[in-house]
């Protein structure tokens, strides 16, 4: 990596530091000069050569502005110069660019795929963002075992075996990760779980798993199930069915009716995956299919997942920062940004034609490691499909708008209710989980005018308030997170760039007066009075909906009428922060059940635990052993004996 005589030092933090709102606020134009970015801009192009690569654009505090691509870094760096051919979006950019960061690739292709995980990183607020908070679920069939497991998968593919998605949903997942159970018997229980079987689960009883674990089923018989379920995920449908099929009437010839019936209920299992495709896709083998609808300055995408000829979901991506860009180059960009997380299959099926589209492919190509063909589709099923997808696209942008018009007079009820100066665009909600004081904890939940921000959702271990002092914990959460902001008042404007020191247009408090004046007295003891602040408690009457109290800082108490859309939004917002704040305490307290006393002892990890614990039976007598009987532990070295030894004997 090269970088700029003006260029700042990369910051590997980059993704946590960015943030989108300020980054929003930032393009709106925070001290603009255009003269500097070009003088910036010209100090880059000197160091630069003909040569393909990324390239990225920094403001005043090393924020990545905008990432590109290009065949020749040297004369597509050099156009940002020529201020009469930019439209006016590239000129706000340039009026904010401070810096430059470059990376020289071997290839334009590798250049389109490393400019596609920046975007991905970044967030830069000049690219097209396609936001999506949630990993894609696969089924993930393993070959990490003699009797492999059928299990749902997302994130990182690690695992050995074979992964078959994307699906659009956990429910479509879950859904034919059922059919498929009943189908082909295969077990979906965890490796302990099968190794500690002495008599067949439930899921044998109700004939979804052939029970392996206590030899109902021996390992040719189960690889044969294993080998149906791989043809049949791999398209092979009508095979695995016509197979099936014969087997029964062989089963009822010989009379075996019970095996019969058996293949009876798999075969309606295979109908059933086949019967729940409300799209036909059968011919076209695998294929994602594109879509998009622009409407109102949003664009909206339609995505069809196809395997095997069977539609495995669809999903509708809503992309940002389009506003001045071609509808073609939208899409390019979301492909992009989509095959980043997601593996491409060897058809990609679009309603129009991408700028660089053979290019494109070939990145994509080069990410999969097979062929990969992007197309438009002009005859029979797949111009089938892509006429459904436009249709979908179309519709789901239609209701989009519908609820952000919606959502928009919301807001604005919101703001004259709460008697704020503006539309808040950044909502913080707040409260605290425990269970009289144990394992106490605060949750922060963000809200913007889209909807929920799950990335800047916090979590704060309670380690100063006392047991069951709830006002307590509520002081020690605002003080810790509004810390940075009191020692930088400027907040946008500072050096760091984390969420930390970016100001909320709204505290919503979960509770009643108690909460809202320990919050209150807490933020003037830290000389903050910019942030408006509301706490929202159950009325009189706990057990009945709608009859929330909002109290403000002053005193004073408002409510709202039962059936208000602004009322049903706030207590939308309290569900939230309590589900969250509900789970992450449930999961600590979890985790405080599993703990061992040997885990606070330096340097003794997972194996060397399970060793001692082995060895000894409980933690105490590991506390209790001599030095010699330590080092008699199987697996345990003599200077991991005396470590352990030191830490319980250090008084000697």
């Amino acid at each position: 990596m090269s970088r700029s005589k003006a260029g700042s030092p990369h910051d590997p933090r980059g993704k946590e530091r960015f943030h989108e709102e300020r980054a929003t606020k930032t393009v709106a134009g925070a001290q603009p000069d255009l003269e500097a970015g070009i003088t910036a801009i010209r100090e880059t192009v000197k160091t630069l050569k003909p040569r393909p690569g990324v390239y990225r654009m920094l403001d005043a505090r090393g924020d990545v502005l905008y990432v590109g691509k290009a065949r020749s870094l040297k004369a597509r760096v050099a156009n940002y110069t020529q201020i009469k051919g930019l439209s006016n979006r590239i000129q706000r950019m340039v009026s904010q660019c401070r810096a430059m960061e470059i990376v020289v690739t071997n290839s334009e292709a590798e250049a389109l795929l490393l400019e596609a995980q920046l975007i991905k990183r970044y967030r830069p607020p000049f690219n097209v963002l396609l936001r999506d908070d949630k990993s894609f679920p696969f089924i993930l069939l393993r070959a990490d075992h003699a009797f492999p497991r059928i299990q749902k998968h997302r994130g990182a593919r690690k695992a050995k075996g074979n992964y078959y998605g994307p699906f659009a949903s956990a429910g479509s997942v879950n859904k034919t990760l059922n059919a498929l159970q009943k189908l082909f018997l295969l077990r979906s229980c965890t490796d302990s779980f099968f190794n500690n079987r002495d008599r067949p689960c439930l899921l044998y009883q109700i004939k979804r798993c052939s029970a392996p674990c206590v030899g109902r089923i021996d390992e040719p018989g189960y690889e044969k199930l294993v080998r149906e379920a791989k043809d049949f995920l791999g398209g092979k449908s009508s095979v695995v069915q016509q197979d099936l099929e014969k087997q029964m009437a062989k089963a009822a010839e010989d009379l075996d009716f019970e095996t019969a019936a058996i293949l009876r209920d798999r075969l309606r299992a295979a109908t059933f995956i086949q019967g729940s495709q409300a799209i036909n896709a059968q011919g076209v083998g695998d294929a994602d299919v594109f879509a998009l609808a622009a409407k109102g300055g949003q664009v909206g995408v339609q995505a069809f997942f196809i395997r095997g000829g069977q539609n495995w979901g669809h999903r509708t991506f809503y992309p940002r920062n389009t506003g001045e860009l071609e509808k073609e180059e939208v899409l390019s960009d979301v492909l992009l940004q989509f095959y980043e997380e997601v593996p491409p299959p060897r058809t990609i099926l679009v309603d129009r034609a991408l700028p660089e589209q053979e290019l494109v492919a070939e990145a994509l190509c080069e990410k999969a490691g097979h062929g990969v063909a992007i197309s438009i589709p002009q005859r029979g099923t797949r111009r089938k499909l892509m006429q459904q997808a436009s249709r979908n696209a179309v519709e789901a942008l239609d209701r989009r708008l519908a609820e952000s018009g919606t959502k928009a007079k919301v807001l604005r009820d919101l703001t004259e209710f709460l008697e704020l100066d503006e539309v808040p665009q950044r909502i913080e909600v707040y409260d605290n989980s425990h269970i009289q004081g144990d394992k106490a904890l605060g949750a922060m939940v963000v809200a913007s005018p889209e909807g929920f921000e799950k990335g800047q959702y916090r979590k704060f271990n309670i380690k100063t308030a006392q047991t069951n002092d709830d006002f307590g914990m509520m002081r020690e959460v605002m003080a810790r997170r509004f810390r940075n902001l009191a020692e930088n008042p400027e907040g946008e404007e500072g050096k760091a760039n984390s969420h930390e020191t970016v100001w909320p247009d709204l505290v919503l408090l979960d509770g009643g007066k108690g909460q809202m004046s320990s919050v209150r007295d807490t933020l003037e003891e830290m000389g903050i009075e910019r942030v408006p602040l509301i706490a929202i408690a159950k009325g009189p009457h706990h057990g009945r909906e709608g009859r929330e109290v909002f109290h403000f800082p002053d005193g004073r108490e408002k409510t709202l009428p039962v059936n208000s859309p602004l009322l049903f939004y706030l207590q939308t917002l309290r569900d939230e922060v309590h589900r969250y704040a509900i789970g992450a305490h449930r999961a600590k307290r979890s985790r405080a059940i599993t703990a061992s006393p040997l885990d606070e002892i330096p340097g003794i990890g997972p194996a060397r635990k399970r060793a001692l614990l082995l060895h000894f039976g409980t933690a105490s007598k590991v506390r209790a052993a001599a030095l010699d009987d330590l080092k008699r532990a199987p697996g345990i070295s003599a200077g991991v004996a005396q470590q352990v030894y030191d830490f319980y004997h250090a008084g000697g």
